[in-house]
């Protein structure tokens, strides 16, 4: 249980520094290095998140990566992928421009399967460079295009952030990785578990089973199961079920006009009414105060 301790140690963020969900249930999230880095003195501490990976694109200046405790030198052209749960940190120059896309896995799984391609996102992290001006004006575009729809409000927004992304992942497909964090690492037998858990979840999280149901199915009992979350994230079983279900509550909030009971329903709820105590109860706000919240920040 070595990688349980020292990993368990390390900040697990939905995004560096905030502890919140993101304000809108978008499964991508798009800014520039400074916008983040900047606050912090230009130095992102080492962390990981649990759920969501990351892209670095280094336009301009020079950056010092840590991956798993490696540390590389970057320099412009250079792009990083950080999947989850690898411990990672950044140490930027002032001058470095460019952009950190994070994007949560059911986006990520879903957009790899569309490409027919599981080797597009590897599993443990890698560095590319772009040594070619055509490559790079292409990137340049599309890390450009994504951060642009992401911060408006345009027709199609989503499906056009999503061919972007496509764009990147083939493109980074195509080309050899300059660089790793090191072979994957040697994973114990409670990491399997935790991300056979993980998977089962993204599958069944609308079916409202229970977290013994999720350990039977794995193979262990759901003392243990709540004991590997609790190492992994700092959380329970139980609530990362309800952060998936509370999730797609407000994705269909915001990017569907079905009513709050077709949507209660689509989750498993039998009675909205207690779907909408659920929703509030995890979000703070009742279905409706969310997505008239939501259609303000979209506007």
């Amino acid at each position: 249980m070595a990688v349980v301790s020292s990993v368990a140690r390390v900040p697990i963020y939905k995004l560096y520094g905030e502890r919140e969900q993101w304000p809108t249930p978008d499964m991508v999230h798009c800014e520039s290095i400074a916008d983040r880095s900047k606050l912090h003195d230009w130095k992102i501490k080492p962390h990981q998140h649990h759920g969501l990976a990351q892209i670095l694109y280094l336009r301009g200046g020079l950056a010092r990566v840590c991956l798993d405790s490696q540390y590389f030198d970057m320099r412009p052209g250079h792009i990083v992928i950080v999947p989850q749960m690898c411990v990672h940190g950044f140490r930027f120059a002032p001058n470095a421009v460019g952009h950190v896309v994070t994007l949560a896995y059911p986006l990520l799984d879903r957009l790899v399967q569309e490409i027919g391609d599981s080797q597009v996102t590897p599993s443990v992290p890698r560095i590319y460079y772009v040594d070619d001006s055509d490559d790079a004006a292409k990137l340049d575009m599309a890390f450009g295009s994504l951060h642009a729809e992401y911060v408006g409000n345009g027709a199609h927004r989503g499906r056009l952030m999503e061919s972007m992304l496509v764009a990147i992942l083939i493109w980074l497909s195509r080309h050899d990785a300059y660089a790793s964090g090191g072979p994957a690492r040697e994973r114990d037998r409670g990491h399997q578990y935790f991300h056979r858990f993980c998977q089962l979840i993204e599958k069944d999280y609308a079916a409202q089973y229970s977290v013994d149901h999720y350990a039977k199915r794995i193979g262990i009992t759901a003392a243990y199961l709540n004991v590997l979350c609790r190492q992994y994230v700092d959380q329970s079983a139980l609530e990362l079920i309800h952060q998936r279900v509370v999730l797609a509550a407000k994705r269909n909030l915001v990017y569907t006009s079905m009513t709050i009971s077709v949507v209660s329903y689509m989750l498993g709820f039998s009675d909205p009414a207690y779907f909408t105590r659920f929703f509030k109860r995890q979000v703070g706000l009742s279905p409706r105060e969310f997505r008239r919240q939501a259609a303000k920040l979209l506007e």
